[in-house]
Order: structure tokens, then C-alpha cells, then sequence
């Protein structure tokens, strides 16, 4: 889901029990507390180098909780990809060659980036 699209986000609110979410820097995780359902959880795995607003009325009301996690190693990491296989949880991430690794810096640097950048290492 395209979070600045306000149809989007109005579509899905309180919809969700789990987001993961991976953003590294600062932003506005009350509307994504806005997505989750009644008991929904919002998994903190991104840190951000400024502190996040914490509303406390969408937690208390919806009974919502934020936990956080680091990043597991690989038996934690295949454990994650087989949950995600087993229950067809995909992730939307736009395959850059290492030809390419300079523009799609430029790109994030411009905030030009719809999903995650993942790096084809097979072709270097």
C-alpha cells in the first residue's frame, strides 16, 4: 500500500494486525497505528535516529501495542522467509543491477523510490 495516497490509507484503516515497519528515519507512525485493527501490533524493525511521536490514545483505545525487534540471524532470518512462504507474504522490491547501484542512489537520495532497492548480486 502507497502510504501518501489518503484513499489508500482510508481503504485500509483498521484493517491490519501486524505492520512490520522498516523505516530508518523519522515519520509519522500515528497513521500507521491508524491501520491496525483491535489488538493489531506495529513491529518497530527500522530505527530511527530521532525520536518518533508516540500517540498514546490510538494504543489505548484500539488496544494496539508497538514492539520492536533487531534483526535475527540466519536461522531467525529462514524461519521469517518460511513463515512468509507458508503464508504468501510478499514483499514489493524494484531489482537493481550492480550497473545500476549509482542511479539508484540518486534516486533515494530524491526520495524517488517506490520500494525497497534490492541489489541482483548475481550479476557482478
Amino acid at each position: 500500500m502507497l502510504t501518501s495516497d489518503p484513499a489508500a490509507m482510508s481503504k485500509s484503516a483498521g484493517r491490519l494486525d501486524l505492520i512490520v515497519d522498516t523505516v530508518s528515519g523519522p515519520h509519522d507512525i500515528a497513521s500507521a497505528l491508524g491501520l491496525l485493527s483491535t489488538s493489531g501490533t506495529l513491529a518497530l524493525v527500522g530505527a530511527s535516529p530521532e525520536a518518533l511521536a508516540l500517540p498514546a490514545f490510538p494504543l489505548i483505545m484500539g488496544r494496539r501495542a508497538i514492539a520492536g525487534s533487531l534483526i535475527g540471524g540466519v536461522p531467525e532470518t529462514q524461519e521469517m522467509l518460511d513463515f512468509c512462504a507458508k503464508h504468501k507474504v510478499l514483499a514489493d522490491v524494484e531489482v537493481v543491477e550492480p550497473a545500476r547501484i549509482n542511479e539508484a542512489y540518486e534516486r533515494l537520495t530524491k526520495g524517488d523510490v517506490r520500494y525497497r532497492f534490492s541489489i541482483d548480486v548475481s550479476k557482478l
